[in-house]
């Protein structure tokens, strides 16, 4: 009787699968529009990751202004929220890895964050000099680097909820009408719902989980069950399955999504030879820590 009852509920579960799959592929829905964050951007786009990390103290206002001037398109950086409700830029939970400080962002207090020395760790080559160390350079807040660079276009990761800032990132872009000049969104699904909600006219990038999702889906070829909620899809080149690193992208990967309305964009690569490779494929938009290097490929390339 029991086996009888497994067969009857595994069958059911096939019957409803393939029911279900069927149906997103039948209802077909019209690409995504872009939003206007895309209109007029460079393809393929360079961003430079974290303002780009290999060549300055990352995801500060020194950097970012260095790598816009250098030519950059988007400038992507990471925000937290203080114990004191600031929104500074700053990657890690802990100033530790970063600046002369030690302890958790979300424990001090934006006095206390602004009197480290973002640029003390710094290093171009291994530890033998530390150039930034002592030049006033310090971690600034979202808001302060809107003011400096009001032209620029930010790609921007909210890296945590605790305490909670999503709401009042939203109030800052729109205060600062940067509405149209964000890329935006977290890996966490709990945290880009939120920033989905709070700020709907901005383009948005996927979470991991919907990335994971796509990436399944296209790897049978039914991208079309996917139904994409983000305007890109912001991927590494390898992510962990099991412990084993999979190959996320392919030039289906980006046809498929492309044929979804959604943007492809790959991080974080150093590499010329990989940067070519990965435009070869078609990719919309390349994150490097070294931006020099991808926009002399994207100029030796007739791209620029």
């Amino acid at each position: 009787m029991f086996f009888w009852f497994l067969k009857r509920t595994v069958l059911a579960l096939l019957v409803a699968g393939t029911v279900w799959i069927l149906y997103r592929m039948l209802t077909v829905e019209a690409p995504k529009p872009a939003k206007p964050f895309y209109h007029d951007l460079p393809q393929p786009t360079a961003y430079a990751h974290r303002g780009g990390a290999a060549l300055w103290p990352e995801n500060t206002l020194y950097a970012f202004q260095h790598a816009w001037e250098l030519g950059v398109d988007v400038l992507e950086l990471d925000v937290r929220g203080t114990r004191d409700g600031a929104i500074v830029v700053i990657h890690d939970p802990t100033v530790d890895r970063t600046t002369n400080g030690t302890g958790r962002v979300k424990d001090m207090t934006l006095a206390d964050i602004q009197a480290l020395d973002a640029g003390y760790r710094f290093t171009p080559d291994g530890g033998k000099t530390y150039p930034y160390r002592g030049q006033g350079i310090r971690i600034p807040t979202l808001e302060e680097v809107f003011d400096a660079l009001p032209n620029a276009r930010f790609n921007i990761e909210v890296k945590s909820n605790d305490p909670p800032i999503v709401d009042a990132v939203a109030d800052l872009i729109r205060r600062k009408g940067m509405e149209d000049r964000v890329l935006i969104g977290a890996f966490d699904q709990k945290i880009a719902e939120a920033l989905r909600r709070a700020l709907p006219e901005a383009a948005t990038f996927a979470t991991e989980g919907e990335a994971r999702a796509f990436w399944f889906w296209q790897k049978v070829h039914l991208p079309r069950v996917w139904r994409p909620v983000p305007d890109a899809l912001q991927v590494p080149p390898t992510f962990p399955v099991k412990g084993y690193p999979v190959t996320v992208l392919s030039p289906y990967y980006v046809q498929a999504a492309h044929r979804l309305g959604v943007h492809v964009d790959v991080w974080t690569v150093d590499d010329p030879d990989e940067m070519a490779r990965f435009l070869d494929m078609g990719v919309d938009g390349i994150m490097s820590d070294r931006p020099d290097v991808l926009l002399e490929v994207l100029r030796s390339r007739g791209l620029r």
